[in-house]
């Protein structure tokens, strides 16, 4: 007989050979009920939080379809991402955020896995063809939280003080709230950040408070930054989850756990970033969100590395996806042409 597969998901304690994805294990007797196929999905390998990303929608997907409750209906396996690999260079010198998803999107679409959970500000605004992502779960807080063990918050620090983050958005607004500061590329998983601020590499780092919350570790954060104080980055605390776009059970599965809210505030802040050509040179950053009228508010921040130039505007309009997409385009046209094609060539 027929044995339906297990649907992959990504997060087993050991990784493929860098550059190729998970492969795919088919254990005798396994399978979902009624010969309904199951996700496998991935996490990073030595990233906890992909690991707890990834546990967290398996165990929404088992809460919501009983056929996925079964023991082992969802395996998740680890892929290992370039991004992961090199850690002593910025971002933008080894090819952008892309490098979180690239193993990854190659896993999916050859089949090795079925699913795949990202940080949605790690995804490119472009999915490769093949590919669609019907679901984002419920964004988590998108605030970004200041981690120091001597002063409780950035405007307490004296000059000369060392922050480390691998964000151009938040190196840009540090340096333009706090010039005498200094802010050093600072690379790893949420464990290895903190670690090096212990042993004195840095005075002070940012986390997203999201991040830390999804690790249990809120306690972690000396305080939180306010929106108006470091606005987020783009899509900064949402989840997303793509397949393949012609495997319809997987598309019915994920569907069932989007959270439409987050989709639209996600599909609106992309927008923004998309019209700005965003990349890991350009510090962008954009919040949108339902106000207290059930309106959609937008904020979008444009800025230069250094923090001496910030461009920065508002939207408001109806809370539905063709509103809060034309948003997010025409706060990103506003801005670029304030910025004009001088300010985007100085940062290639």
């Amino acid at each position: 007989m027929h044995q339906p597969h297990t649907p992959r998901l990504a997060d087993l304690p050991r990784a493929p050979a860098p550059g190729r994805g998970a492969r795919r294990r088919r254990r005798p007797g396994r399978g979902a009920a009624q010969g309904l196929p199951h996700p496998d999905w991935h996490a990073r390998e030595d990233s906890p939080l992909a690991l707890a990303q990834a546990r967290q929608t398996r165990d929404e997907l088992k809460a919501a379809h009983t056929e996925l409750a079964e023991d082992g209906a969802i395996e998740i396996i680890i892929i290992k991402t370039t991004g992961d690999m090199i850690l002593d260079k910025p971002l933008a010198d080894i090819g952008g955020k892309g490098l979180f998803t690239k193993e990854i999107d190659d896993a999916l679409l050859e089949g090795s896995i079925d699913i795949a959970v990202h940080s949605m500000k790690d995804v490119p605004t472009y999915l490769p063809e093949g590919m669609i992502l019907p679901c984002n779960l419920p964004r988590e807080d998108v605030r970004d939280a200041f981690i120091c063990l001597t002063a409780k918050t950035l405007g307490e620090l004296p000059a000369g003080s060392v922050i480390g983050s691998a964000s151009l958005r938040r190196q840009s607004q540090i340096l333009y709230k706090y010039p005498s500061l200094k802010v050093v590329n600072f690379r790893g998983n949420v464990q290895t950040r903190l670690r090096k601020l212990k042993e004195g590499d840095v005075h002070a780092t940012l986390l997203a408070l999201a991040g830390l919350k999804r690790l249990d570790m809120p306690e972690t954060a000396t305080s939180v930054l306010s929106v108006d104080e470091m606005l987020p980055a783009v899509a900064q605390g949402a989840i997303g989850i793509t397949c393949r776009s012609n495997d319809d059970k997987m598309m019915e599965y994920l569907s069932s756990l989007n959270h439409e809210d987050t989709r639209l505030a996600v599909a609106c802040e992309r927008e923004f970033l998309s019209v700005l050509d965003g990349n890991c040179r350009t510090p962008i950053a954009a919040y949108a969100y339902r106000d207290k009228d059930g309106n959609c508010s937008f904020r979008g921040l444009l800025a230069s590395p250094d923090g001496s130039i910030v461009y920065e505007t508002s939207r408001s309009g109806t809370y539905s996806f063709d509103d809060m997409v034309a948003i997010g385009q025409d706060a990103g046209h506003e801005l670029k042409s304030k910025a004009g094609p001088g300010f985007f060539d100085g940062l290639q």
